[in-house]
C-alpha cells in the first residue's frame, strides 16, 4: 500500500523558537549545572514567607528601639558622659539667672558651680534620677559662644518670652543654629505666671502660633516653679537624641579645664592640658586634634585622672578594665587612679599623624625638555610653508621683484579706508551732539539754597562717605549683571587681542571639551587631590564603624596633652570663652579644593561680590577665605557667577583643608563695626580640584547696515587686527540668529557678518568667551572674634536711576 504524501497546498507551520523567552527549566537543562560568575558572588536571597517577614519586620523595630533606649541610658549615666545642656535665652527680658537658680535644686541632687567664665555654668548630680547634667549658657549676641557651644552640646534648651517669643536677636540666632544644624532641643517659657490668669490662656495660644514657624508639633513647657523645673529636668532626659553627621564619626570633647606649660626655649609656645569627657568615637593619641578657632595640633599623651563629678562618689568604675567595677572610698581611689592610670596611652611617633597641610612644589617638576633638531627643522618648515604667497606676476619676474609687486586686495583697499573716515566722522559729530544735548539740560536747571536742620548735621557725622560710595558702586554692578549677564565693553586703550588673549571660543558650553589638567596655577602644586574622593570617603566611614580603635572610650573623663600651642589659646580660655576639640580623621590637615552648595539668607539684601573676603563655619571648622561663584549644574564645566544671586543655589569653591561631607555651611561678612552678618547657608558638595569654574565674557556689537543674511557690525571691537584675531569664534545675536565673520572692513573694526537669517536692527551680535578661572589662595584660619550682636534697624536698599 503507498503511503500518503501531501499535496503542495499543504500548511507549513513555523517551528517554535525558544531564543530569550524560553523557560527556566530549558536554560537549566542547557547550563548543565553551571552558574554565572556574578550568580556564585552575589549572595543567596532567601525567599521569606509573609510569617517570616513579619516576625523580621518587628525585630528590626525591636533593634531600633533598643538602641534608642540604650542610648538614652547611656548619656548622663555614671558610664557615660553627663547630659550637656546649652541654655539660650532668645529675648531680653528673660532672666537667666532665675532659670538657673529653679534648675539648681537642692532637693533634687548635689550642684557643682563653675567659677570662671563669662559663661554662666553647673554640673548637677542627680542619684535618684540616675542622671547628670552639665548646663552652660549662652547670649544669643555672642556668635561664636552660641555656634561652639552648640557644636557639642546633647540638648539646647530655649527659654521664650511668654508675649513676644523671640527678638530680632533671637531670630538671627536661631537663624544660625537651623542653618548649623540643631541636636535635640526643648522649649521653655519664662514668666508667664507673672500675667493675670485671664490673659495667660491667651498668651499661651498666640506664643504658640508664633513658635509653629520655627518649631512645628514642638510642646510649651514652663519653667517658673520649682516642681516645672523637674518636670523640665526629667522630659530633658527622656528626649530622643538627634544626631549632627559631622560630628558623630568623629570624636570630641569640651574643655572642663586647662592648663599650660610652656616650652623651655619659647615661652610663648607650649604644652596645652585640656580634661573633658570624651563624646562621639574613642579618641586615638595618634590622630591629630582640632581646636576650634585655633587650629590644628598634635597629642603626646592622654591621662585619665579620676572623674571630679562621679554620681555615686563610692562608686568608681575602673577605666583599664571597663566591665570592673569596685566599692571604695573615695581616697583610696584617688591614689589608685594615680598609680595605675595616670597614663592612659602615649603617641607612637611611627603611628602619628603629620601636621604637613601643603605639597612642598618641586620647581624643576614641570620642565619641559629641549627639542630636538629635527623637531626644529619640522618647525622651519612649516613657518616657510605658512608664509607663501601666491600672485599673478608678469613671466620672468624674479621672486624679488614680486615681493614690491601689490595684488588686487592691496590697490582696493584705499576705499575701505576712505569709507572707515566717514563714518568716524559721523561718529565724533554724534558724540559732539550729544555733549551739546547736556550742555543744554545743565543750563536750564537752577540751583536753590535748602536750610538744614541740627539733626541732619548730626546724622551726617555718624555716615562713612567712602563705605556709602563703596556700597553704591556694588548696588550699581549687581542690577548692570542682572540686566546684561556678563556683557563687558571692549577696551580702547588696550588691544582686545592683548586684553582677551587668556579667553577662547567654544562652539557648544556644554558639550565642548576642555582638559581639566591644563594650565594650572602655581597654588594647584601646593593642594592634595584623592584618586577617587568618593571611594576614599566610604573606606574611612566603613573602618570608623567596623574597626576597632585603641583609645579613650566615650564617657571617660581624661586629659589631652596637646604639643606646640601658642600661649592665646590658654589665655582665650582663661577669659572665659568655651574651648572644643576634634579629632581629625585621616587626611583632614591637608590643604585642597572645597566646593560648597549655598544659597543666600533671605535676610542679606547687601550685594556680595566673588573674590570678596567671607567668613566660613564648615562643620567644625571656622576660617576666612575668598570664594568664587559658580552655577550649580551636573555639566563638567560651571559657569561662574559674580555675584552671589538670591533666586538659585550656587557652589563656593575656595582652598580650605579637607572635610569629609556630610558638613554644614555658614557664610558671614565682617561689617567695618565689627560685626558679623549672616550671608549665606548650605553644605559640603565635594573636594574636587579638577571641579572647572568658566569665566565667559560677552563682546558687543551693534549691526549699521543689514542686507539678506549679511550685515555690517560696528562697535565690537576698534582694530582691524583684532577683527582678524576673533575671526573663527562663532557670533550669536539676543534674538537667536547665528553666525560668524566673514572679512573686517577698513581699520576702525567694523566688520562684514553673515546669520542664518535676517537680523532686525534693534538686535544685538554678541560673542562668547570663555576662560577658567581658579580662587585666590587667602586662607587663614585665625577669625576675629566678633562684635555681640544687636538690634539694628533695617538698612533700605538705594535707589538708582540706570540710564
Amino acid at each position: 500500500m503507498a503511503a500518503h504524501r501531501s499535496g503542495p497546498l499543504k500548511q507549513h507551520n513555523k517551528a517554535h523558537k525558544g531564543g530569550r523567552h524560553r523557560g527556566r527549566g530549558s536554560a537549566q537543562r542547557d547550563g548543565k549545572g553551571r552558574l554565572a560568575l556574578k550568580s556564585l558572588s552575589k549572595k543567596v536571597r532567601k525567599e521569606l514567607s509573609r510569617v517570616d517577614q513579619r516576625h523580621r519586620a518587628s525585630q528590626l523595630r525591636k533593634q531600633k528601639k533598643e538602641a534608642v533606649l540604650a542610648e538614652k541610658r547611656q548619656l548622663g549615666s555614671k558610664d557615660g558622659p553627663p547630659h550637656q545642656v546649652l541654655v539660650v535665652p532668645l529675648h531680653d527680658r528673660i532672666s537667666l539667672p532665675e532659670a538657673f537658680r529653679l534648675l539648681q535644686d537642692r532637693d533634687t541632687g548635689t550642684v557643682h558651680l563653675n567659677e570662671w567664665g563669662r559663661t554662666h555654668s553647673f554640673m548637677l548630680l542627680c542619684p535618684g534620677l540616675k542622671h547628670r547634667w552639665f548646663f552652660t549658657s549662652a547670649r544669643p549676641g555672642d556668635l561664636h559662644t552660641v555656634l561652639d557651644l552648640a557644636k557639642v552640646a546633647d540638648s539646647i534648651l530655649f527659654l521664650l518670652d511668654p508675649l513676644e517669643g523671640w527678638d530680632s536677636t533671637g531670630d538671627y540666632c536661631l537663624s544660625c543654629l537651623f542653618a548649623q544644624g540643631l541636636p535635640t532641643y526643648t522649649l521653655a517659657v519664662q514668666g508667664i505666671s507673672g500675667l493675670p490668669p485671664k490673659k495667660q490662656v491667651d498668651a499661651r495660644k498666640k506664643l504658640s502660633k508664633v513658635v509653629e514657624k520655627r518649631f512645628p508639633d514642638d510642646k510649651l513647657l514652663l519653667l517658673d516653679t520649682q516642681p516645672e523645673a523637674g518636670m523640665l529636668l526629667r522630659q530633658l532626659a527622656n528626649r530622643k537624641q538627634r544626631h549632627l553627621a559631622f560630628r558623630d564619626r568623629r570624636a570630641y570633647l569640651f574643655a572642663h579645664d586647662a592648663d599650660f606649660v610652656p616650652n623651655e626655649e619659647n615661652n610663648l609656645v607650649g604644652t596645652l592640658k585640656i580634661s573633658g569627657y570624651v563624646r562621639g568615637q574613642t579618641l586615638n593619641v595618634n590622630s591629630l586634634l582640632h581646636i576650634i578657632g585655633h587650629g590644628d595640633f598634635q597629642m603626646k599623651q592622654i591621662d585619665a585622672p579620676m572623674d571630679p563629678f562621679p554620681l555615686n562618689p563610692r562608686v568608681i568604675k575602673s577605666q583599664k578594665d571597663s566591665g570592673m567595677a569596685m566599692e571604695i572610698c573615695a581616697t583610696d581611689a584617688v591614689t589608685d587612679m594615680e598609680e595605675d592610670l595616670k597614663v592612659l596611652m602615649k603617641a607612637d611617633p611611627d603611628r602619628q599623624e603629620s601636621l604637613q597641610t601643603e605639597v612642598i612644589p618641586d620647581p624643576m617638576e614641570g620642565e619641559q625638555t629641549w627639542p630636538t633638531e629635527e623637531e626644529l627643522s619640522e618647525a622651519n618648515d612649516f613657518l616657510k610653508e605658512g608664509s607663501k604667497v601666491v600672485k599673478k606676476v608678469p613671466k620672468g619676474t624674479s621672486s624679488y621683484q614680486a615681493e614690491w609687486i601689490l595684488d588686487e586686495d592691496g590697490e582696493s583697499g584705499g576705499e575701505d579706508d576712505e569709507y572707515d573716515d566717514i563714518e568716524h566722522e559721523d561718529f565724533m559729530e554724534e558724540e559732539s551732539q550729544g555733549e551739546s544735548s547736556e550742555e543744554e539740560e545743565e543750563e536750564e536747571c537752577e540751583t536753590m539754597t535748602i536750610g538744614e536742620s541740627v539733626r541732619d548735621d548730626l546724622y551726617d557725622e555718624k555716615v562713612d562717605e567712602e563705605a556709602e560710595e563703596k556700597m553704591l558702586e556694588k548696588y550699581k554692578q549687581e542690577r548692570l549683571e542682572e540686566m546684561f549677564p556678563d556683557e563687558v565693553d571692549t577696551p580702547r586703550d588696550v588691544a582686545a587681542r592683548i586684553r582677551f588673549q587668556k579667553y577662547r571660543g567654544l562652539k557648544s558650553f556644554r558639550t565642548s571639551p576642555w582638559d581639566p589638567k591644563e594650565n594650572l596655577p602655581q597654588d594647584y602644586a601646593r593642594i592634595f587631590q584623592f584618586q577617587n574622593f568618593t571611594n576614599t570617603r566610604k573606606r574611612i566611614f566603613k573602618e570608623i564603624k567596623e574597626k576597632d580603635v585603641e583609645g579613650a572610650e566615650v564617657g571617660w573623663y581624661v586629659t589631652l596633652h596637646v604639643s606646640e600651642v601658642p600661649v592665646s589659646v590658654v589665655e582665650y580660655f582663661k577669659r572665659g570663652a568655651p574651648l572644643a576639640a576634634f579629632s581629625l580623621l585621616p587626611h583632614e590637615q591637608k590643604m585642597s579644593v572645597l566646593n560648597m552648595v549655598v544659597s543666600r539668607h533671605p535676610g542679606n539684601t547687601e550685594p556680595v561680590k566673588a573674590k570678596e573676603e567671607l567668613i566660613f563655619h564648615c562643620g567644625f571648622r571656622r576660617f576666612r577665605a575668598s570664594p568664587l561663584f559658580s552655577q550649580h549644574t551636573a555639566a563638567d564645566k560651571h559657569k561662574f557667577q559674580r555675584f552671589l544671586t538670591a533666586d538659585m543655589a550656587l557652589v563656593v569653591t575656595v582652598y580650605a583643608p579637607i572635610t569629609f561631607p556630610p558638613a554644614s555651611v555658614l557664610l558671614f561678612k565682617q561689617n567695618s563695626n565689627g560685626m558679623h552678618s549672616l550671608v549665606a547657608t548650605g553644605h559640603l558638595l565635594s573636594v574636587d580640584p579638577d571641579r572647572m569654574v568658566i569665566k565667559r565674557v560677552v563682546l558687543s556689537g551693534h549691526p549699521f547696515k543689514i542686507f539678506t543674511k549679511m550685515a555690517v557690525v560696528r562697535y565690537m571691537f576698534f582694530s582691524r587686527e583684532d577683527v582678524l584675531w576673533f575671526k573663527p569664534v562663532e557670533l550669536r545675536t539676543k534674538w537667536g540668529r547665528r553666525g560668524h565673520i566673514k572679512e573686517p572692513l577698513g581699520t576702525h573694526g567694523h566688520m562684514k557678518c553673515s546669520f542664518d537669517g535676517k537680523l532686525k536692527s534693534q538686535d544685538t551680535v554678541l560673542m562668547n568667551l570663555y576662560k577658567r578661572v581658579f580662587p585666590k589662595w587667602t586662607y587663614d584660619p585665625y577669625v576675629p572674634e566678633p562684635v555681640p550682636w544687636v538690634k539694628s534697624e533695617i538698612s533700605t536698599v538705594p535707589e538708582m536711576d540706570m540710564q
